[in-house]
C-alpha cells in the first residue's frame, strides 16, 4: 500500500517519481484510488488543458513538442499527456509520443506521461481524467492532452479539454476527414501544420470554406482561428500560443471556462456510476433475482422494461 498523502505532497514538490505513482494507482485502477482522488481534490483546477487531435502522420507529437518549449520559455511548468495505442500483445502503451519528446526528458519543469488506450473508443485512455487532475495538483500550469489521432469515434478530446486544438496537414485529404469525423463541431482552434508543403495556403482556405459553413454565430461568440505552423522548426508556434491564450481569456471573459469543467466533472460523475453499476450487473449473472425477473417475462406476467426497472431498484438500495 502506498503512502498516499506523502505521495501527494511529493506531488506538489514537483518529485517526477511521486507524480508517476499518483498516476500508476489510477491507470491500474487501484483500491487506493478513492483515497487519492479525495486527497487530489482541494489541489485541483488552476492547470489549463488544452487537447491536441488530428488524423495520424499530421505532426500531433512534434506540436505538442514545440508547445511545450513555447510554454517553458514563459516559465510555465507543462505536463503532457500522450495517449497512445495499445499494444496488441501487452496491453501497454506503444510509448512513441514519449520517444518523440525526448528533448523535454531532462526539463524538471516537464512531465511528460504515455497512457495506453487499453481499447477505449474514443482516442483517450479511460483514466484520461484522473491523470489530468494528478498533474493538475501535482503544479502544472498547462496540461496538453494528445489523443491517439482523429476517426469516426475519437473526437472525446472535446469533453475533457478547455481548448480543443484540431491539427490538419496539407496533402492527406484533412477536409474530407474532417467532415467525416465530425470535428468542424470541435475545434476551438485549427492548425494546419507541415505549412511549408504545397497546398497549405488550399487546406487552410478550405478549412475557412467549411468552417463558415456552420451554424450561425451571433456577435461576440467564438470564432475558431486557423494558424499555420512547420512545427518541426517551431515556426508560427508562437502564433498558436496567443490563438489558446485568446480562447482562453474569451472563455473566461463569458463563463465559458467554469461551464465547460461542470459539463466534464457532471460527466466524470455519470462514468464512475455508470461503471460501478455495470459491475454490480455483470455481478448477477446465475444471481436468483435476475433469475427469477426472466421467468416473469417468459410466463407473461412481466414486461423487460418493468423488469429492468425492478433490478435497477434493488441494485441502488444497496
Amino acid at each position: 500500500m502506498q503512502d498516499v498523502p506523502t505521495l501527494v505532497a511529493q506531488a506538489r514538490e514537483g518529485r517526477p517519481r511521486a507524480v508517476a505513482r499518483l498516476i500508476s494507482l489510477v491507470e491500474g485502477a487501484s483500491e487506493q484510488l478513492r483515497e487519492v482522488m479525495a486527497a487530489l481534490a482541494p489541489l485541483t483546477g488552476n492547470a489549463y488543458v488544452v487537447g491536441l487531435t488530428g488524423s495520424p502522420g499530421v505532426g500531433k507529437s512534434t506540436s505538442t513538442s514545440a508547445l511545450v518549449t513555447a510554454y517553458r520559455r514563459q516559465g510555465r511548468r507543462v505536463g503532457v499527456l500522450a495517449v497512445d495505442p495499445s499494444s496488441p500483445f501487452s496491453g501497454g502503451a506503444l510509448l512513441g509520443d514519449r520517444v518523440r519528446m525526448s528533448d523535454h526528458a531532462s526539463d524538471p519543469g516537464v512531465y511528460i506521461r504515455s497512457m495506453a488506450t487499453r481499447g477505449h473508443l474514443g482516442g483517450l485512455a479511460w483514466a484520461a481524467p484522473q491523470a489530468i487532475r494528478v498533474l493538475d495538483a501535482a503544479g502544472c500550469d498547462v496540461v496538453l492532452v494528445e489523443t491517439v489521432g482523429v476517426g469516426q469515434s475519437e473526437v472525446e478530446i472535446a469533453a475533457q479539454a478547455d481548448t480543443s486544438v484540431v491539427l490538419l496537414a496539407p496533402g492527406m485529404g484533412d477536409g474530407i476527414q474532417a467532415a467525416k469525423a465530425g470535428i468542424l463541431e470541435i475545434g476551438d482552434v485549427y492548425v494546419v501544420n507541415k505549412a511549408d508543403r504545397d497546398g497549405a495556403d488550399s487546406t487552410a482556405r478550405e478549412l475557412n470554406h467549411m468552417l463558415g459553413l456552420g451554424g450561425s454565430r451571433a456577435p461576440g461568440d467564438w470564432r475558431p482561428p486557423i494558424v499555420k505552423t512547420v512545427a518541426s522548426r517551431e515556426e508560427g508556434v508562437e502564433e498558436l500560443v496567443e490563438a489558446l491564450e485568446k480562447h482562453r481569456a474569451w472563455m473566461e471573459e463569458r463563463g465559458v471556462l467554469t461551464e465547460r469543467r461542470r459539463a466534464r466533472a457532471s460527466h466524470e460523475v455519470e462514468t464512475i456510476a455508470v461503471t460501478a453499476l455495470r459491475s454490480r450487473i455483470g455481478d448477477l449473472h446465475g444471481d436468483r433475482r435476475l433469475s427469477a425477473l426472466a421467468e416473469r417475462i417468459v410466463a407473461g406476467e412481466l414486461d423487460p422494461y418493468r423488469a429492468a426497472d425492478e433490478l435497477v431498484a434493488g441494485l441502488t438500495e444497496r
